[in-house]
């Protein structure tokens, strides 16, 4: 997670929930309290890998939420494979069925701009966030082509969103970070669609750099933005965007493009890993159960009191 092998929100909450049970198993200990001294430990590791994902910190609250009752290092092995097993269902699901809700925002004929990646790839299930609606509109029988932005520093679209892509045989566009302005000015985007790493309660949504300012430059275009996430991904316990901690990564991934050192030594550089997209800028949020529309803050009070 932290070496970003396992990327994308909903990804790292199920690996954390399947790490959290191998740094289980490996754990020697005859009675619970000494056998939960150490698993703290375990929880600890994976609370500060990344700080901005809040599918990661959804995975260890159900984790240790699952536990609380257990009285034997063995019962608490098993509660903990299987939550792990529970979660990865149900993002399964989610994303099953965010992506097909969402896929009715992409008509026959529409040129469709993304950011960074959200497919099988960032999310551990067989559709995704944006990409999965992306994928679905595709499997209905649509007709439309992708606009891919590169994503940098780390190329997420270049190296996987293309490559998802053409395993979908969905036709695309791979274009710079900095061309999207350039599309969405001359008519040629009919609407913009990302994934989120968190939102907050008002909908305010983090997600990878970039994403701001392609939300930005969509309203400036009077073309729709909207984020797909499932309901995981929203932090209810957080009022906007300014509350969600924004992880710097090292600038090493500024300096260089595959090992290939671009830029002069003795330099310096930041590089934060996400933005917040105030929910002014964003039109709707796909969720596996519906479209949110504005006003933010009353709908998805409203969906998670549905949901529960």
């Amino acid at each position: 997670i932290k070496q970003l092998k396992v990327r994308g929100a909903p990804a790292i909450g199920i690996a954390a929930a399947y790490g959290i049970v191998l740094g289980a198993l490996s754990i020697q200990a005859a009675d619970r309290n000494s056998y939960m001294d150490k698993l703290q430990t375990v929880f600890s590791d994976f609370a500060g890998s990344r700080p901005t994902a809040v599918n990661l910190f959804y995975a260890i609250k159900r984790q240790k939420q699952s536990i609380a009752d257990k009285t034997t290092p063995s019962d608490i092995k098993q509660a903990l494979k299987d939550t792990a097993t529970l979660i990865n269902r149900e993002e399964e699901k989610a994303m099953t069925d965010l992506s097909r809700a969402g896929s009715a925002l992409i008509k026959d004929g529409f040129n469709v701009l993304t950011h960074c990646n959200t497919g099988q790839l960032a999310t551990g299930t067989s559709y995704g966030t944006a990409l999965g609606v992306i994928k679905a509109a595709g499997e209905q029988g649509k007709h439309f082509t992708v606009y891919v932005d590169e994503t940098r520093p780390l190329l997420q679209g270049a190296r996987l969103t293309a490559w998802e892509l053409l395993q979908l045989k969905i036709p695309f566009k791979l274009i710079t970070d900095n061309m999207a302005g350039h599309f969405l000015s001359r008519g040629h985007i009919d609407c913009a669609i990302a994934g989120a790493d968190r939102i907050a309660s008002n909908g305010d949504t983090a997600n990878k750099i970039g994403t701001y300012s392609v939300a930005v430059l969509a309203r400036e275009n009077k073309v729709p933005f909207y984020i797909a996430a499932p309901l995981s991904t929203i932090d209810t316990a957080i009022k906007s965007g300014s509350d969600i901690p924004i992880e710097e990564r090292d600038p090493e991934e500024i300096f260089q493009v595959r090992g290939v050192r671009i830029a002069p030594h003795s330099i310096s550089a930041l590089n934060p890993a996400f933005d917040v997209t105030p929910n002014k800028y964003i039109s709707a949020i796909v969720t596996q159960k519906g479209i949110i529309t504005k006003p933010f803050a009353r709908n998805i009070k409203t969906i998670f009191q549905e949901d529960h």
